[in-house]
């Protein structure tokens, strides 16, 4: 039997517990890492080749440890049991009634595991929050913790991930930092240790940060409430360049160049999505707001406010170009996931386009390389509530229909909606799609992916986020 110098058990086998496990695993041979869950069809996802989320050079890394080191069990309570660290990577959504609805994150998940860990643990164990919560979740997680009747000590540290889907696994190899949030007792002191020996494996330490617990789980927060900030920042800009004729290509690539701006989140686009940047943003401002500090809460609010004006103009811009009606005409939607390289539709700008459409009485043709037709649906209806019964005949009609490859989304439509940056859309035979589709053939490019002025020469009247606006195009 293998002998392992340590335990760990991830409770949670998504975007976040799966990838990190994989690539703790695969870095520490002498380390036994299992990820539980409570859903069987995700675990025996993780046990084949197809596994549940999509992740470039994620699969080359499961492989190279499961079985070796990395296990993926339903078995929640032997596992625990067996684990000195139990790492929490469970979904914190932003509650939907009750107090802080809309705003405020439900940490019942983590509640739950920590009741879980409490029950079934026979000994000591570290407990590290893996998922993003609002600060001080961690005196929540170790009072229910340290309520224990069998006298068993925890310390709980903050550990969040600063993962760009899409990139996971280099950011999980390579990363910019790691955080590791603890009490500042001896026992706290020696607790972050064990994990920063575990990240040592392959972190330069000088990567590796610690701090108090409330400075961790502050900084996730801030971390991505300050990238969706210069994400809705720069699409402000690119409203104003619209307006004046400018290009925020070069307005952006100028600000690139300041040392003290970077060229990092400055890329104009109909909207910034995933599960993390509007729910943390949202969590922060519920969270300033419950402390007195509303002017605070209201400046982060308008990075959000700015996110969804952005997804109304796109539509909006639509919708006027085609001479104030879509009502029954096709449109191909390329793209339905948030981003490139990744199959999360959460929050995706895309979901809330197509809604737009459809209430316009648009039939919509959707091609996305990674996003099924079901997902898609359940992503409609979570997202925006659309499903049979609020709109009748959206399954059984040709309202959306999901194709097979670009070429036939875009046939006989009336408009392209480019809403993911999939390299693939960059070099389409878009002389063939012309071709196929109704005249005047649009193009409304949200991402910035395509060659405008190649594409005006084969005759598409082509809108591009931020772009100056061709003359002979105003109506």
């Amino acid at each position: 039997m293998t002998q392992y110098k340590y335990h760990i058990c991830c409770m949670g086998a998504g975007y976040v517990g799966g990838p990190t496990m994989a690539v703790i695993a695969s870095n520490c041979p002498d380390i036994r890492v299992c990820v539980v869950d409570l859903s069987k069809r995700m675990i025996d996802a993780w046990n084949t080749d197809e596994l549940p989320i999509y992740e470039p050079g994620l699969l080359e890394v499961v492989k190279s440890a499961r079985g070796r080191n990395l296990f993926f069990s339903t078995d929640i309570d032997a596992e625990i049991q067996k684990a000195d660290m139990v790492f929490i990577s469970v979904n914190t959504p932003t509650k939907t009634t009750g107090i802080g609805a809309g705003r405020a994150a439900n940490i019942k998940n983590c509640e739950l595991c920590a009741r879980k860990i409490a029950e079934v643990a026979t000994g000591p164990k570290v407990v590290v929050e893996k998922s993003t919560v609002p600060v001080r979740t961690a005196d929540a997680v170790r009072r229910v913790l340290m309520a224990n009747d069998k006298g068993i000590d925890f310390q709980v540290l903050s550990n969040p991930e600063f993962l760009a889907e899409g990139t996971a696994i280099a950011d999980l190899q390579k990363p910019g930092r790691v955080l590791i949030g603890g009490m500042q007792t001896d026992k706290g002191k020696a607790a972050i240790q064990q994990l920063v020996d575990v990240y040592a494996h392959w972190v330069p330490t000088e990567r590796i940060l610690t701090t108090s617990l409330w400075s961790s789980e502050l900084s996730k927060l801030v971390a991505n409430a300050f990238l969706a900030q210069r994400v809705s920042s720069i699409n402000s800009i690119s409203a104003l360049c619209e307006a004046t004729d400018a290009d925020v290509h070069e307005v952006s690539r100028a600000l690139s160049f300041d040392d003290r701006i970077g060229p990092k989140f400055l890329t104009a686009s109909v909207g910034f999505g995933g599960s993390c940047f509007q729910k943390d943003v949202l969590n922060l401002v519920y969270i300033c707001e419950s402390l007195g500090l509303q002017e605070v809460a209201d400046y982060w609010y308008q990075v959000i406010a700015l996110n969804d004006y952005q997804k109304q103009r796109f539509t909006r811009n639509m919708l006027q170009r085609m001479f104030n009606t879509v009502t029954g005409k096709k449109i191909a939607l390329l793209g339905f996931a948030f981003k490139k390289d990744t199959g999360d539709t959460r929050e995706t700008p895309a979901v809330f386009v197509a809604k737009a459409l459809l209430d316009e009485g648009a039939k919509l043709r959707v091609f996305d390389p990674q996003v099924s037709r079901e997902q898609m649906l359940e992503e409609f209806d979570y997202t925006c509530g659309v499903n049979e019964t609020t709109l009748p005949g959206l399954t059984t009609s040709d309202m959306i229909l999901t194709m097979e490859d670009a070429y036939t989304a875009c046939e006989g439509a009336h408009a392209i909606a480019v809403l993911t940056e999939w390299d693939a859309f960059k070099t389409l035979d878009y002389k063939r799609i012309y071709a196929s589709m109704a005249k005047p053939a649009f193009v409304f490019d949200g991402r910035n992916v395509v060659d405008i002025a190649a594409l005006r020469q084969i005759g598409f009247e082509v809108y591009s986020i931020g772009k100056p606006i061709q003359k002979n195009q105003f109506i």
